[in-house]
């Protein structure tokens, strides 16, 4: 390898996403791709309460900066975010491990945890460490500079449980995984950027929804303009 400090080049792939899905026509989704290509969900703020209001745009506006996590901490769960979230080679992208990192340093927790597993801002730090020593271990380097091949087989051997010593040691691998992907969906699709990528109308108060029913959408909702089954895509693809 031997890249003498620098980044190596990285392939840009959209591997998770069907090469022909709609680009982004109004307000921002992740890649500026999307289903629902002329659905802005921040087009409905003014229908939000203010609080609701309040916190939402935060989530757009005041992108929290690191006070948990070291700096090649960050680095290294960055890109695991990155990955596990299918954002790899996309502009622009969700920072979710600044909200991750947020929710870590302010003591925010889920109300439980595993019997196998210490507090979770413990596991996330844990994680960092375990596949930085499994991507020294592949090429003597650090996960951030793998190769986007290499990333996917290191998360594949993470969410099987199927790294062990070192840092895997002091933790249930498999559970580890739950929570680091619970912690990143939940940041990813907290963001008005994941609601327009999926259509999402947004918060339900004061105005409400009205139509309930099966292929039913309220009057301010966009309909789908890509109907590929997502799952199936992916399976076939042999993505999953």
């Amino acid at each position: 390898r031997g890249h003498g400090g620098a980044r190596p080049p990285r392939e840009v792939t959209r591997r998770f996403e069907p090469p022909d899905l709609p680009r982004q026509r109004r307000g921002v989704t992740p890649g500026m791709v999307g289903r629902y290509p002329d659905f802005d969900v921040l087009e409905t703020a003014e229908h939000w309460d203010e609080v609701t209001r309040t916190v939402v745009l935060a989530r757009v506006q005041e992108v929290p900066v690191r006070r948990f996590f070291d700096p090649r901490e960050w680095e290294t769960l960055s890109a695991l975010c990155d990955h596990l979230s299918g954002q790899v080679g996309e502009e622009p992208k969700l920072s979710v491990l600044a909200f991750v990192d947020e929710k870590l340093f302010l003591g925010k927790r889920d109300g439980y945890r595993y019997f196998d597993l210490p507090d979770d801002g413990v596991t996330w730090k844990t994680v960092g460490r375990g596949i930085d020593e499994e991507a020294e271990r592949a090429g003597g380097t650090t996960f951030d500079r793998l190769s986007t091949h290499e990333q996917d087989a290191l998360c594949h051997r993470f969410d099987r449980g199927e790294l062990y010593g070192g840092a895997w040691a002091t933790l249930n691998v498999k559970r580890a995984f739950s929570i680091v992907m619970r912690d990143i969906c939940e940041a990813y699709y907290s963001h008005p950027w994941a609601w327009n990528e999926i259509g999402f109308g947004g918060p339900a108060y004061p105005r409400g929804f009205a139509r309930l029913g099966p292929g039913q959408r309220e009057h301010w909702e966009s309909p789908p303009e890509f109907e590929l089954d997502p799952a199936r895509d992916v399976d076939e693809r042999g993505q999953g």
